[in-house]
């Protein structure tokens, strides 16, 4: 199995950390970050062994294949995009209809899909993004958010999920939350979250809408003397019945990938 880079770190404890600039960058430091955001390879630095660069090269490979995977459900989506009665779905899914397209807000900023499947945005959109919003379209039964707010296990099909959230999901999120002090302040600003009154006594208390009818609820409580913080996602009840539970647990991990690469943009490396 090939080697997964999970932090910034990862990449970096390869390298050899004398700034040579071989790889054309600054520092390795600054590489590992283009590495690690997949704007380069490790194989560009030639202070890695070769052996560890086939292992990373392999994994890159496989990588794209995954890829192809996502734009290939996102073709398949599309097709049914073009069956779709915008005019029945809007209401269904809270959006609106304006004669042509489809326009929902996704973290704050308006999105909007025409019949042939073409999404104009002021996002930045990727398959594995599109594949979601595009089954919410299709599928969202339309259950409307009572603010009833649960965690995943607590859903109808969440039981088989709910670990393997908590190490893709929560755990991460949480050390991003320790690294990165601004982190919530940004979501606010970034992604229109939307701060709470602090529910089950957390410190920090936000609702963030990825999807009109599938808001997320993260709690964070700080790290006290003798004790460790903890940060817990929860969902409106209705989750499942406007995404199914494998979207509901793709948009965890898709939020929680989005907030690592935020706090590497404003210089809070993690490991």
């Amino acid at each position: 199995m090939a080697a997964q880079f999970k932090t910034l770190m990862d990449v970096f404890k390869l390298l050899e950390k004398s700034n040579c600039r071989k790889c054309g960058e600054k520092t390795c430091m600054v590489f590992a970050a283009e590495v690690f955001k997949g704007n380069k390879a490790v194989v560009e630095c030639p202070q890695v062994p070769a052996e560890i660069s086939r292992e990373y090269c392999q994994q890159n490979k496989k990588m794209k294949e995954v890829d192809q995977d996502w734009e290939n459900q996102l073709a398949a989506l599309k097709a049914r995009i073009a069956q779709t009665d915008f005019k029945e779905t809007a209401s269904r899914i809270g959006a609106v209809y304006d004669g042509t397209r489809l326009i929902l807000k996704i973290m704050g900023k308006r999105v909007e899909v025409d019949s042939s499947g073409k999404v104009t945005t002021e996002i930045h959109t990727n398959p594995r993004v599109m594949v979601h919003v595009f089954n919410y379209i299709l599928n969202c039964k339309g259950k409307p958010v009572e603010g009833r707010w649960v965690p995943l296990r607590e859903l109808p099909s969440g039981k088989d999920w709910y670990r393997l959230f908590g190490q893709t999901c929560e755990k991460p999120l949480k050390k991003v939350a320790d690294t990165y002090p601004d982190l919530f302040a940004d979501l606010v600003e970034i992604f229109n979250g939307q701060p709470v009154d602090n529910h089950y006594q957390s410190d920090v208390s936000l609702v963030l809408h990825p999807l009109p009818l599938v808001p997320i609820l993260i709690c964070y409580w700080k790290p006290e003397e003798g004790l460790d913080s903890d940060l817990n996602l929860f969902f409106d009840d209705s989750a499942e019945d406007n995404l199914s539970i494998e979207g509901v647990y793709s948009l965890g991990t898709g939020i929680t990938w989005m907030f690592q690469k935020l706090a590497i943009t404003h210089g809070g490396a993690f490991s």
